[in-house]
């Protein structure tokens, strides 16, 4: 008896789901378009909130800025859920051979008290920051609209949350248990801090889920983590010796230059949406990057002596020139 083999190919009746063939065509989708374009909730919603009868359960019109299609806003990085903890679980990976690196060769031991003390009331007060930087877009997760808008955002609190846990590891090799409760003390009573803390404060009362995203993850985020990690870490710690400090704080030097990315990405398209757009985010960024530079010079007088206002103009300077980039009128 002879077998003939043959290979038969069988078109599908459907290539993808209905909703993402009307928007990209009836062809195979990729994972991420499946996990994010056109499920936001948008109708039949049962009841409107009892805090605000005026407002949907998922409402657009909560923000100044107006989209035609809020998925123009999506994440170049094309997160969704697998995608962002494959990659998140490789950076902890490296982040776990790095605090084992530390510590097994003691280098925790071998900074110079003076340093270890700087390291510790510059890093442990920001996982206080970072806690509200989870709060502040958890809050846009929730009442954004557009799953590709807001599902990164739930990713960047989760994010911040890990960032403040790391902070709190480094207080714990650096300086024991004791270091948690200074931190806290220097976040509430320093002067130096004060500005910082009622930014944090005074952004979590802001309705308006665009702007708490632009004043929260770019113009917070793209100040303080190139001021601080960048510049005070990784650059000036480090050439005092604590090369290790720069180590623990690897995963906020990589994770901001990863964000960026998204959230200069959605500037530039909710910019190029209209004139109106662009002006309300110019307001905003100027508003709150004011207050921003005030908030953070305290800070890096109480790490360095000099060259302070010119070390702050050059990281502001920056992030104005990749803000007009997008198209904004800063």
């Amino acid at each position: 008896m002879q077998i003939d083999l043959r290979t038969v190919s069988i078109e599908p009746v459907r290539k993808t789901f209905d909703h993402l063939a009307r928007r990209f065509g009836d062809k195979p989708a990729s994972r991420y378009q499946e996990g994010s374009y056109d499920i936001q909730a948008a109708e039949n919603l049962h009841y409107r909130p009892t805090w605000d009868p005026d407002q949907e359960l998922y409402d657009p019109n909560l923000s100044r800025i107006r989209m035609k299609d809020w998925y123009d806003l999506k994440d170049p990085r094309q997160f969704y859920y697998s995608t962002y903890t494959l990659a998140r679980s490789r950076q902890q990976e490296n982040m776990e051979a790095n605090f084992a690196f530390v510590e097994a060769r003691g280098l925790q031991d071998m900074l110079a008290d003076e340093l270890k003390e700087t390291a510790l009331s510059l890093l442990v007060p920001l996982r206080h920051a970072a806690w509200g930087a989870n709060q502040n877009n958890t809050l846009v997760c929730g009442y954004g609209f557009g799953v590709v808008f807001t599902q990164p955002c739930m990713y960047h609190a989760m994010d911040n949350l890990g960032i403040s846990q790391y902070l709190s590891r480094i207080g714990l090799l650096l300086g024991g248990t004791d270091a948690l409760g200074k931190g806290k003390d220097i976040w509430i009573n320093d002067p130096a801090w004060q500005s910082l803390r009622r930014y944090v404060e005074d952004s979590m009362v802001i309705r308006d889920p665009f702007e708490v995203f632009v004043l929260q993850n770019v113009v917070l985020d793209g100040l303080l983590y190139p001021i601080v990690y960048e510049r005070l870490v990784d650059t000036y710690l480090a050439s005092q010796g604590g090369q290790a400090v720069a180590m623990l704080t690897q995963f906020m030097t990589n994770w901001f230059t990863e964000s960026k990315k998204w959230t200069t990405g959605v500037l530039k398209v909710a910019a190029a949406e209209s004139p109106e757009n662009a002006q309300v985010l110019a307001d905003w960024i100027n508003h709150w990057s004011d207050r921003a530079v005030s908030a953070l010079l305290p800070i890096v007088n109480s790490v360095v002596d000099e060259r302070v206002d010119e070390l702050v103009s050059e990281e502001l300077d920056a992030f104005r020139a990749r803000i007009v980039k997008t198209g904004i009128p800063l």
